[in-house]
C-alpha cells in the first residue's frame, strides 16, 4: 500500500488529526488539497483521487471530515481506500459517533490507534474487537496494557485464545433486504434481493464451525438439481471464512471472532413478485378537496406475518383538514413529509386492508398533469425468507467436545421499496 500519510481534516480542509508513516513527504503538502477539491467542485468533475505534483491524495467523506491519505510511491489505491472505511468504523466502535466534536475529545486515543493499524504505511491490525483488548477508554483516558493479545501475533488474529462461557451458544440471523420497484401498470420494474448473515458467537476454545446452506452449485454438483436451491451472486465473507474451502466443496467452513460480526452478505438477482401490494384510487372534486382509496394485500403464506407495516401514501403539498377510516391500524398526516403514514402492527399473510383518506384542497392548480411521488412501504417478517435460502446444518467442532447450541433465526425486511401511482 504504502501510503506515506493520514490526515483527517473538518468540512472547511483545517487538519484535525495528522500521522506521518513514511516521512517521505512535506506534512504541509495538505494545504493543497483542498484548494484542488473546490476547483472540482466548481468543474462538476469530482473525484476520489487527486493529485498535486508527485503526491497523490486518495480520500473519503463521513459526516462532514475528510479522511485522506497521501502517497508518493504507486500505491494500491483499492487497499487504500479500504483502509481508510476500515478507519471509519474502528473510530465508530470506539465513539459510537464520528464527526469533529468526537475526534477532539479523543485525539490522544485517535493517535494511538493510528500507531497501531499501520507501520511504514502499511496496514496492520485492523481489527476493532482485537484493538479493544489492549487500547481501551475510560472517558478521555488511555490505558494500555504491558503486553498486546496473543491474537495480534496469531495465526488467527480475529480470535483471542482461552475464552470460557459457561453456556456455550451461537446465533446466526439471516437478513434480507427487499429492493423493488413497481410501475404505475403493476409490472415490476426492479427487484433485487440483498442478503446478509449475521452471527452471535459465545463459545469457548478454538472452535471450527461449519455451515451449510441450500447452495444451487452444491446442489447440482452432488446431482441434486432439482431440488429447492438459491442461486447466490456477489457473495462476501468475513475474513475468518476459509475460501479455498468454499471453492472446492462449497462448505462455509471458519474459525469465528468472538462476539457480533457479519459472516457473509449476498446478493439474489430472481424475479420477486410484490410482498406486499398496495392499489390507490384518487377521486377529485372540482380543485376543492380529494378521496384518496388504499387497498393493501399481503402476497405471502398465510403462516406468516409482517410485523410494524409502514405505508407512505404521497399527498398534495397544500393538502389540509385530513380524516381517515382504515379498517386496521392507524393514519396520521405527516405534513412534513407531505405525506400521509397508514401503519399496520400486524399483517398476517394472505389478507386484504383498505384505508379511505380525505382532504381539503384549498389551492390546487393543475395537479392531475403533475406526476405523483411512489408510494413507499417499510415492513419487516420474521420466520421467513424471499429468496428460500436455508440453513440446512450449522456444525460445532471443539477439541475439548463440548456441548453448544446453535440458533438460526430468518428475517426480511423492506429495502427501497416503492410503487409508483402515475
Amino acid at each position: 500500500m504504502s501510503a506515506s500519510a493520514v490526515y483527517i481534516l473538518d468540512a472547511k480542509g483545517k487538519v484535525l488529526i495528522s500521522k506521518n508513516y513514511r516521512g517521505d513527504i512535506n506534512m504541509s503538502v495538505i494545504d493543497k488539497f483542498m484548494p484542488m477539491i473546490m476547483d472540482m467542485e466548481d468543474e462538476g468533475q469530482l473525484s476520489p483521487i487527486v493529485q498535486h505534483e508527485d503526491i497523490t491524495f486518495s480520500y473519503i467523506k463521513y459526516n462532514g471530515l475528510f479522511l485522506v491519505a497521501s502517497s508518493k510511491t504507486n500505491a494500491n489505491v483499492a487497499l487504500v481506500f479500504s483502509f481508510l472505511h476500515k478507519i471509519v468504523e474502528i473510530f465508530l466502535e470506539y465513539f459510537k459517533e464520528l464527526e469533529e466534536e468526537s475526534i477532539r475529545d479523543n485525539f490522544v486515543l485517535i493517535y494511538e490507534l493510528l500507531d497501531e493499524v499501520m507501520d511504514f504505511g502499511f496496514p496492520q491490525t485492523t481489527d476493532s474487537k482485537i484493538l479493544q483488548e489492549y487500547i481501551t477508554q475510560d472517558g478521555h483516558k488511555l490505558e494500555i496494557a504491558p503486553r498486546p493479545p496473543m491474537a495480534v501475533t496469531n495465526a488467527v488474529s480475529w480470535r483471542s485464545q482461552g475464552l470460557k462461557y459457561k453456556k456455550n451458544e451461537v446465533f446466526l440471523d439471516v437478513i434480507e433486504s427487499v429492493n423493488l420497484l413497481v410501475g404505475a401498470n403493476g409490472n415490476v420494474l426492479s427487484s433485487e434481493i440483498l442478503g446478509a448473515m449475521k452471527m452471535r458467537v459465545y463459545l469457548s476454545g478454538m472452535p471450527e464451525l461449519r455451515l451449510g446452506l441450500n447452495d444451487k452449485v452444491l446442489f447440482e454438483s452432488i446431482g441434486r438439481g432439482k431440488s429447492r436451491s438459491v442461486e447466490l451472486e456477489d457473495t462476501k465473507f468475513h475474513q475468518c471464512v476459509r475460501l479455498s474451502r468454499f471453492q472446492n466443496d462449497r462448505t462455509i467452513s471458519f474459525i469465528p471472532p468472538d462476539g457480533e460480526f457479519e459472516l457473509m452478505s449476498y446478493r439474489h438477482n430472481a424475479p420477486v413478485k410484490p410482498i406486499i401490494w398496495v392499489e390507490s384510487v384518487i377521486e377529485r372534486h372540482a380543485h376543492s378537496r380529494v378521496e384518496y382509496l388504499i387497498k393493501a394485500k399481503s402476497q405471502f403464506k398465510r403462516r406468516s406475518t409482517a410485523n410494524n407495516v409502514e405505508i407512505v401514501i404521497p399527498v398534495p403539498p397544500d393538502a389540509d383538514s385530513p380524516r381517515f377510516k382504515a379498517t386496521v391500524g392507524s393514519c396520521k398526516y405527516a405534513p412534513e413529509m407531505n405525506a400521509v403514514l397508514w401503519t399496520i402492527k400486524s399483517f398476517p399473510g394472505g389478507k386484504e386492508y383498505t384505508m379511505r383518506a380525505h382532504f381539503s384542497l384549498p389551492s390546487v392548480e393543475n395537479e392531475e398533469q403533475e406526476a405523483r411521488p411512489p408510494i413507499s412501504v417499510k415492513f419487516e417478517i420474521p420466520y421467513f425468507t424471499v429468496s428460500g435460502i436455508q440453513v440446512r446444518y450449522l456444525k460445532i467442532i471443539e477439541k475439548s467436545g463440548y456441548q453448544a447450541l446453535p440458533w438460526v433465526r430468518y428475517i426480511t425486511r423492506s429495502g427501497d421499496y416503492q410503487l409508483r401511482t402515475s
